[in-house]
């Protein structure tokens, strides 16, 4: 299907536009249902964020908001996915990867509420559960499905041999990289929400244009959820996602990106997550090598913060920059297909 889009430019499979919007809308709304009680459940059992010693000073006033609503942007996905979806091999391989991701998201943040610390899930235990899932998604996109383990390189309209087996380790870089960047955006009331709807729907727009269906409609119903988890997460945040939404978002992203075969894109089309990724990386290693910073503080986020920037500043340029960079991704894409 991948390959007969590349061949002509344009998708000869026709798609359901109006069941993929329905299921977007239905995602959204379900969320905003949803969101009110769940809070409200929340607050009564006190699963309320732990917040770090060392993070921002202002962010002490958020200890004790209502977390791990990713469960509600999981619940708001799965029902229009499961309702409206022929659930085929590909769509059901990303959702079930991004719902085990959110599985260890889930976790850590039940760790993090019933010790009461900042810190939930051990390091060894996550990349395990992460190389589990990345075999997963290798062997049925290239065993089931019979995808081509060629990374292409979009740019430059060439591809690149890898085979199986190195294969299952880009596909490990893609999901650890996709959900850890994630996890380090959601650092801000509304950020990671925002910046993964805007890479969602340029995965809606891609799907389309492959024609792959089903995952154009998973995709609809993640743009969606993620819009409507920002009802109540955008500044001044009445919930957060937590690891459980962050984690399982960034696994949805790496799935989609093995399944159209966009893993360098995605380089592009999640930039805002790869800088902040990437902030992290530099302030570790100038600090343990130099004992300097770059940074005032990282993510990149914090950096900002600590500028006396307001939130919903770094929060909407942010979104423009990520806008940016999806629409130049998928521009890219369209370019290597026509």
């Amino acid at each position: 299907m991948i390959a007969l889009a590349q061949s002509n430019g344009l998708s000869t499979v026709p798609i359901d536009r109006g069941a993929i919007l329905i299921a977007g809308m239905a995602a959204m709304l379900i969320t905003i249902f949803l969101g009110p009680k769940f809070i409200e459940r929340l607050r009564e059992r006190e699963f309320g964020q732990q917040i770090r010693e060392e993070g921002p000073q202002g962010h002490h006033t958020k200890a004790g908001t209502p977390t791990m609503g990713g469960l509600i942007i999981f619940t708001a996905i799965a029902v229009p996915y499961l309702v409206l979806s022929d659930r085929d091999t590909e769509s059901l391989n990303v959702f079930g990867v991004a719902l085990g991701s959110a599985a260890i998201g889930f976790a850590d943040d039940w760790i993090k509420i019933v010790k009461r610390r900042s810190l939930g899930l051990s390091a060894r235990w996550k990349l395990s559960c992460q190389i589990a899932l990345a075999v997963i998604l290798w062997w049925v996109a290239f065993q089931e499905i019979g995808l081509d383990p060629s990374l292409q390189i979009r740019l430059f309209d060439a591809e690149i041999y890898l085979g199986p087996v190195v294969y299952v380790v880009l596909s490990f870089l893609v999901l650890a990289g996709a959900s850890n960047g994630v996890n380090l955006t959601d650092g801000l009331d509304g950020l990671a929400a925002g910046c993964c709807a805007i890479v969602f729907l340029s995965y809606l727009a891609i799907t389309i244009t492959t024609g792959q269906e089903d995952l154009a409609l998973l995709s609809a119903c993640f743009v969606g959820a993620s819009v409507g988890f920002l009802w109540f997460n955008s500044f001044p945040a009445t919930i957060f996602m937590g690891d459980t939404g962050s984690l399982g978002l960034g696994g949805a992203i790496a799935g989609l990106a093995i399944m159209t075969q966009t893993e360098v894109l995605l380089i592009v089309l999640g930039g805002i997550f790869v800088i902040e990724a990437l902030s992290v990386a530099i302030q570790v290693f100038t600090f343990k090598s130099f004992r300097r910073r770059v940074f005032l503080m990282a993510p990149l986020h914090h950096h900002f913060e600590m500028m006396a920037w307001s939130e919903t500043k770094i929060m909407i340029r942010f979104w423009i920059i990520g806008a940016v960079l999806a629409g130049i991704g998928y521009t890219l894409f369209q370019n290597s297909i026509g």
